[in-house]
């Protein structure tokens, strides 16, 4: 009896620890997602208390400018009329630093802040070196050019005379820094002396010049600590509400987050909208697919084909025109009206007309596509591959030189960047692992309390099997009753008559 009392008492246990390991998982159950989505709440707002602060502050990803020049290869030619021929040399990579300053908390749920930039060469990255020759477009002597289109015949030939007393030619050949970092050219002081606030260079003038240890401008954004709906969406940009570039509220309007983190809990309906300073406008991906990053599972964003449309091909685009070809947009409104266009690498996604007029371009989707992942849960990016190309739209101008007309393109543009290192691992397992953990765990707590609840029950069917049998009347006979093979025994036969036993 001792033992049986003792298995019964430790079924009893084992039951009562089953009852709390079901009731855990199934409070889990309910509680979990909740908390999970607290915490991440939390540690997503621009706070300096929360998990991505930092992050967001002194952002760990490295991205990495992979610049590529258009090499002109027949430059006499194009000047007499002939098909421009170019050649894609690169890339030449730089490091790119971003940290963020004059962080400063607003009562109105916003912060603001100047993102600085500076960029260092990656010669084991690239292909060539920053002293490699390259021949472009004369961007200051062609800007120059279709800036005086509206301007008196008195000065069109001013300039003309200065071209040729100055040696300026419609190309240039220059090393690779030269053309990023800046070069003396004394046409830069003669306009800066006769049209000041043309150009924005005063000294050196390259394409990158003024951008190395620069910011993008001032930011205000909502930090989603009192208002989690509008969490890293912009309020401002350098004080504006909307921008005055271009030619609809619509278009001047500044939608989405400053591009670098956005709402978290995303679902397939959802979509990616940002203001890039870089374009002067705001843009918006949508979905494409679901895909894994180093484990974390990602949502995957891309441009639509009507990103850089023109208005007759996507009307909403009109207020960015004056337009040409569907597929690059003008820019020049937002760059000193300089004969600018942005556009995706050789002309992906444009009219085919723009690729065929030269020789050298081959798009297509795989390398010339720009995409970003996005953790959905958080909302933070986890890869991107941002590709842009700058080109140059050059047309005669009566009265100033002798240019022919052409559409050239400068460099190419790709950014890319990719969470890695010790940042990948914090986020992967204070977002990704532990949440996933705790999703597994409730279930496994809820099925291990419900093996534990089914142990006193089998014991106590179990136990009580034996009594029963016992207390059941026998229906076998006794050994010791069997019948004698002299008992008479009465059995009916067929007939219904009874029959004597044979001896």
């Amino acid at each position: 009896m001792g033992s049986r009392s003792r298995a019964r008492q430790v079924a009893a246990a084992l039951g009562f620890v089953g009852l709390l390991l079901a009731a855990l998982g199934a409070v889990m159950i309910v509680m979990v997602p909740s908390i999970i989505k607290q915490q991440v709440l939390k540690n997503v707002r621009i706070d300096p208390s929360s998990l991505s602060f930092n992050m967001w502050k002194e952002i760990p990803v490295p991205f990495y400018l992979s610049v590529y020049f258009f090499d002109v290869i027949n430059p006499n030619e194009i000047l007499q009329g002939q098909k421009p021929q170019v050649r894609e040399r690169g890339p030449y990579v730089y490091r790119e630093f971003r940290h963020k300053s004059n962080i400063t908390f607003n009562d109105n749920d916003t912060v603001s802040f100047l993102e600085y930039r500076s960029y260092q060469f990656q010669p084991h990255k690239s292909r060539g070196l920053e002293s490699d020759y390259i021949v472009i477009p004369n961007i200051l002597v062609l800007s120059a050019s279709v800036m005086m289109e509206d301007r008196p015949m008195s000065l069109k030939l001013i300039m003309t005379f200065a071209f040729s007393a100055l040696g300026e030619r419609a190309f240039v050949n220059r090393t690779v820094g030269e053309i990023m970092w800046g070069y003396e050219d004394p046409l830069i002081h003669l306009i800066n002396k006769y049209f000041p606030n043309m150009f924005p260079f005063k000294g050196k003038f390259g394409l990158f010049a003024e951008l190395n240890n620069s910011d993008s401008g001032l930011f205000t954004v909502f930090t989603g600590v009192k208002d989690f709906s509008r969490i890293h969406l912009v309020d401002k940009w350098n004080g504006l509400s909307k921008v005055n570039f271009w030619h609809s509220d619509q278009c001047n309007m500044i939608n989405g987050t400053s591009g670098q983190m956005w709402a978290p809990f995303m679902t397939p309906e959802s979509s990616l909208e940002f203001y890039s300073p870089e374009a002067c406008r705001s843009m918006k991906l949508i979905y494409k697919e679901q895909g894994v990053f180093e484990g974390i599972p990602t949502f995957r964003f891309v441009a639509p084909n009507t990103l850089f449309a023109n208005g007759s091909v996507y009307p909403p685009n009109e207020g960015f025109c004056p337009c040409m070809e569907s597929g690059i947009q003008n820019v020049s409104t937002c760059r000193f009206n300089a004969p600018l266009f942005l556009s995706h690498p050789h002309f992906y996604n444009a009219d085919p007309v723009l690729a065929e007029a030269v020789s050298g371009l081959h798009p297509n989707t795989e390398e010339h596509s720009l995409f970003l992942d996005i953790h959905p849960v958080t909302g933070i990016p986890m890869n991107c591959s941002v590709k842009l190309q700058l080109s140059l739209y050059i047309k005669s101008v009566k009265g100033v030189g002798d240019r022919g007309k052409f559409h050239l393109f400068v460099l190419l543009l790709p950014q890319s960047g990719a969470m890695e290192g010790e940042t990948l691992q914090t986020f992967y397992t204070q977002l990704v692992l532990m949440p996933k953990v705790l999703h597994y765990a409730q279930y496994v707590l809820l099925a291990l309390g419900c093996v534990l609840l089914f142990i006193p029950i089998v014991y106590q069917i179990r136990s009580q099997g034996p009594k029963d049998a016992e207390s059941q009347p026998s229906l076998a006979p006794q050994s010791d009753q069997l019948p004698s093979p002299y008992t008479p025994l009465l059995q009916d036969s067929l007939s219904g008559q009874p029959t004597s036993p044979q001896i």
